[in-house]
């Protein structure tokens, strides 16, 4: 049997957890091994194993382990063999209960009309029945990041192949920045029936000229995230606020922040989101380890229980499970 690492003890790491036996799904985190730190299963198990009842995950394109050479179009199927490698070894039980990678999300360009087609089935075939559907990413704005491809969600070649991919049964994962939260606006518009879950709650922008604007981005955002509820097939993962452009600054502190600072300060999101979607259209993301800089998994997830602590039992079970269960068509075993 494979060892498993110990995870190493933060200070953050101290507090107790909540909660200890709620089943969890983290339906939301990245695994690879480039220029940025180091992320794959040992690193993933040690946090999953940080005392949470994560019993399934779900692998989200991040660009990892594409294949180096071949047609551009199929390299992201690279990808998938990864991903599906980690699920196989989590799958042999040598690494506990846990089914890493038991649901894959990765990347085609639905621009490109019937080649994308092909895509889809090269990733299917790569998935081994674990493949799930694509995120391609949108996110453009001149304080952040400058897509190559602005308003990406109303290209018309998008379309069509966005049309394709739901034909097909896939799901999307829509990753943008709030200012953009109308452009997914018109593509629900346009596809009212389309299975889309929004990610990190729509991409609220905390830094640059944003900053002192945080009430006029507030109410924007929540705007147009009561406007995407409205869809019955929209979701949103509640996570993501770790991450720098947020403007939190988690990331600066000298000491790490316990659980109840993250609540208290991602709070009032999660709770809009959760009023306008319903529990049964949100899931809790780890978004790890993009948000790992701010906090442990284990004060992250802490502080999801914090929130969630008013909820009813079903409600609880979706936003940690269900949902994601539900909309991945995954198992807790």
């Amino acid at each position: 049997m494979s060892s498993i690492p110990e995870p190493v003890m933060r200070a953050e790491d101290e507090e107790e957890i909540l909660d200890p036996a709620r089943p969890i799904i983290d339906p939301h985190h990245h695994l690879w091994d480039d220029d940025r730190p180091r992320y794959l299963l040992d690193e993933l198990l040690a946090d999953t194993r940080s005392g949470h009842n994560v019993r399934a995950t779900v692998f989200v394109d991040c660009r990892s382990m594409y294949r180096r050479d071949g047609p551009e179009a199929l390299r992201s199927v690279g990808e998938v063999e990864f991903a599906n490698g980690v699920a196989a070894m989590c799958a042999s039980g040598n690494y506990g209960d846990i089914r890493a990678c038991a649901g894959i999300v990765s990347y085609a360009d639905l621009r490109g009309g019937e080649e994308a087609e092909a895509v889809l089935d090269a990733l299917d075939r790569a998935g081994g029945g674990r493949f799930r559907g694509i995120r391609q990413m949108a996110t453009h704005d001149e304080q952040v990041r400058v897509h190559p491809s602005p308003h990406l969600y109303l290209d018309p070649r998008f379309r069509k192949g966005f049309a394709r991919l739901q034909r097909r049964g896939y799901s999307f994962d829509a990753w943008l920045y709030h200012p953009q939260l109308p452009e997914l606006i018109d593509l629900m518009e346009a596809f009212p029936e389309a299975k889309l879950v929004l990610n990190h709650i729509g991409g609220r922008i905390g830094i640059g000229t944003y900053s002192s604007r945080q009430e006029e981005v507030r109410a924007a955002w929540s705007n147009d995230v009561k406007a995407l509820a409205r869809y019955p097939n929209m979701h949103v993962k509640l996570g993501g606020l770790g991450m720098s452009l947020c403007g939190f600054g988690f990331e600066k502190q000298e000491t790490p922040v316990s659980s109840a600072v993250l609540a208290d300060a991602w709070r009032p999101y999660f709770e809009t989101c959760i009023e306008a979607f319903g529990p049964e259209r949100c899931m809790f993301e780890s978004n790890f380890p993009a948000d790992k800089p701010s906090c442990s998994y284990r004060a992250a997830w802490n502080a999801f229980k914090c929130i969630a602590a008013g909820a009813s039992e079903e409600e609880k079970a979706a936003l940690f499970s269900g949902t994601a269960a539900r909309f991945y068509n995954l198992s807790l075993g």
